[in-house]
């Protein structure tokens, strides 16, 4: 065969490579389209408005499809090609066809068979089916089974292209044979450089006398009763704990809202909810321009270098105007075009096995910031790159890093979510916490008793992801130390917010001001001139972090926080007796435990609108949001007290608990202590009296 004759055919098999793409692709569209689910609540009568955007949507989700089809078949048709001249056969098209099926249908396999053991949260967030339909394949399933099956598979692949190009050599096809081999090993360069991540050396720059740097590390959702020093009956946090031991830990930290918004927000400007104005996640585009001083603006303006990196569960570190000089983020999650842009869940499931890379995040952002999966490895990695180049400018650093590995539904990657689950366990939660997959699930199981939920399973994998967050802190760590930045850096490991397991009837972030779990977080700090093995057990309260971090920068502490500088107790000094506030999140339906007569108002997607279709933001209705600020649960701790103010329709419930007598709030002494009660309603009346609405 000459080379005129092997491009002639490889025309041929190119076209019906083509075909079998498109049919595969469209297929895949009509699958998708008649089991039709997205990721967001997109209601029918906003499908109609944004029916353009919606067919650009699906176009470009088909495309990508018809693509990744073309180059799954390629390697069969090849191999086929390289048959002919192997064996001297002739060329069929319907044995192209078939080459074409087969192999597309192998790679698919094997990729999904990859991802289902690696990473199956991943496919628990776009599947349809039943979970459980794929465990018997799962067992199946092990690093070295699949590490074996991909080298057989490049293997034999590899050993017929080497016959195939000796064969076209030995029959003078010169330019076909090189051009074989230019092809693969450009597609070999090309998954070095744009697929495959490779870890940042050390760079052993940082020099005794240089201005502090500062790195933050988030997990949302992480409890702080998790940590080491809490006294958890499992070694889940290590590396954290060994920070703890070289700076300060605060054991009784509060955020003022445990939603991700309200609370990065207070974290970042120290200031209440009701000076920021934002109170849930669901804000206009205005309420999004925030004006007030915030950390990362503050540190820009001072000679800093602001870089913020996250997962899906930090797009409102980019949403909100901060001032961070460089975002690596994904866009709005509360936003209709983005859930526009995830498309319905076959089409999806299929792209998300080949884009959980750098293609994948570049073209298709959406499918790689997947809601419920999250990064930690990838975001861990991304740290180290950017530690590299931050560190390479004469400026100080502030790099924010804020992961959604302990975020609901709790899924993590291999092996973490099987490291304390019980392996015999067979229910429908064995990757991830089930039913949290689609908006109207979630809303719907927040009013579930503990009864429909496997808790035991969901608590390991919970300790799972903490487990694989520390395992990614550690490395972070040891990349500071290695490259000579731990000196000179102060590393502050926080959390948006906790998680309640039903310790009072619900489950959940914010749906409940009566236990410490939701509102309380853990917050560690270390570094330069601070006190090692310092620990603050008083209340203190995240709007305190922005201006003590600024005091041990040596920077000023702007009017407008309203946070108190902790500086001096973390470097060993007296720690100031604060009371912290709290407000629950807006219910997404009615939670158990609620009193009756509690104040209420609709279920979230009656309350949703889009008041700029333009831009797709979704927001609260005006009409509702004072109703949600007044129905809110409060709470004020303060030393050995607690009290929790329920607002009823026809009047108040104070419950008043003793922490120290009663830590998991359980016994309620108002009326036996009702000069503490009136005391601290008092000081909760004029926090709350400060409300913009």
């Amino acid at each position: 065969m000459d080379d005129l004759s092997f491009l002639s055919l490889a025309i041929q098999a190119s076209n019906v490579v083509g075909l079998v793409a498109f049919v595969f692709a469209l297929l895949l569209l009509a699958k998708s389209l008649i089991d039709f689910s997205q990721t967001g609540p997109v209601r029918r009568e906003v499908l109609t408005h944004h029916r353009v955007y919606l067919v650009f949507s699906l176009a470009r989700l088909t495309l990508a499809a018809f693509l990744i089809a073309n180059l799954l078949a390629f390697p069969g048709v090849l191999a086929y090609l390289l048959g002919l001249s192997i064996f001297g056969l002739a060329y069929s098209k319907m044995a192209v066809g078939v080459a074409a099926v087969l192999s597309l249908s192998v790679l698919s396999f094997f990729q999904f068979c990859r991802v289902l053991h690696d990473s199956p949260g991943v496919i628990v967030a776009s599947s349809h089916y039943a979970i459980h339909r794929f465990y018997p394949l799962w067992a199946l399933l092990s690093p070295n089974r699949l590490a074996g099956s991909g080298f057989l598979l490049v293997g034999v692949y590899s050993l017929w292209l080497a016959v195939g190009v000796a064969a076209l050599l030995g029959q003078g096809a010169v330019y076909s044979a090189l051009g074989i081999a230019i092809l693969h090993s450009l597609v070999w360069l090309l998954y070095r450089v744009f697929i495959k991540d490779s870890e940042p050396l050390p760079v052993k720059k940082a020099l005794p006398g240089e201005r502090t740097n500062l790195l933050m590390i988030g997990s949302d959702t992480l409890r702080a009763d998790r940590l080491g020093h809490a006294g958890y009956r499992r070694s889940l946090t290590p590396n954290l704990d060994r920070l703890a031991e070289q700076g300060a830990n605060l054991t009784h930290c509060y955020v003022p809202c445990a939603r991700t918004a309200p609370s990065l927000l207070s974290l970042m400007t120290g200031t209440w909810p009701h000076t920021h104005g934002v109170r849930d996640n669901f804000v206009t585009d205005e309420q999004t321009r925030i004006r007030l001083p915030t950390l990362p603006g503050l540190l820009a303006d001072a000679g800093y270098n602001t870089a913020v990196l996250s997962d899906w569960a930090g797009s409102d570190m980019g949403k909100f105007d901060l001032g961070f000089d460089e975002q690596d983020l994904p866009g709005d999650q509360w936003n209709i075009r983005f859930f526009m842009r995830q498309g319905p869940k076959d089409i999806r499931l299929f792209l998300s096995l080949f884009f959980s890379n750098r293609i994948g995040k570049f073209f298709l952002e959406e499918i790689y910031y997947l809601g419920g999966v999250p990064l930690t490895r990838q975001l861990g990695l991304r740290a180290r790159q950017i530690l590299e180049e931050l560190a390479s400018e004469a400026q100080p650093f502030f790099l924010n890093v804020f992961m959604a590995s302990t975020h609901p539904p709790f899924s993590s990657e291999y092996p973490y979510y099987t490291m304390y689950a019980d392996p015999n366990y067979r229910g429908p939660s064995k990757f991830a916490m089930a039913k949290l997959t689609d908006p109207f699930e979630i809303i719907r199981r927040q009013g579930e008793p503990r009864e429909e939920f496997d808790l035991e399973q969901i608590l390991d994998l919970y300790d799972g992801c903490v487990k694989s967050f520390d395992d990614e802190l550690g490395r972070i760590l040891e990349y500071l130390q290695a490259s000579g930045l731990a000196e000179n850096t102060l590393v502050v490991v926080y959390s948006d917010h906790g998680m309640e397991f039903f310790e009072h009837e619900t489950w959940g972030q914010g749906n409940s001001a009566i236990g410490d779990f939701s509102a309380r977080v853990p917050v560690v700090i270390a570094g330069p001139s601070m006190k090692a093995s310092t620990c603050l057990d008083g209340v203190t309260r995240s709007v305190d972090l922005a201006p003590s971090l600024l005091e041990l920068l040596g920077l000023t502490v702007p009017p407008e926080m309203e946070g108190i500088s902790l500086a001096a107790a973390l470097k060993g000094g007296e720690q100031p007796e604060l009371p912290a506030f709290y407000e629950t999140g807006i219910w997404l339906t009615e939670v158990p435990g609620m009193p009756v007569g509690h104040l209420s108002y609709p279920n979230l997607l009656d309350m949703l609108e889009i008041p700029d279709p333009s831009s797709g933001t979704m927001a609260i209705k005006p009409e509702y949001q004072a109703r949600i600020i007044a129905a809110k649960d409060r709470m004020i701790r303060s030393g050995r007290w607690k009290l929790v103010y329920q607002p009823l329709v026809d009047g108040k419930l104070l419950r008043l608990y003793d922490l120290e007598n009663d830590p998991t709030c359980h016994e309620d002494v108002a009326a036996a202590k009702p000069e503490v009660t009136a005391r601290l309603w008092g000081l909760l009346k004029d926090w709350m009296a400060k409300d913009l609405l």
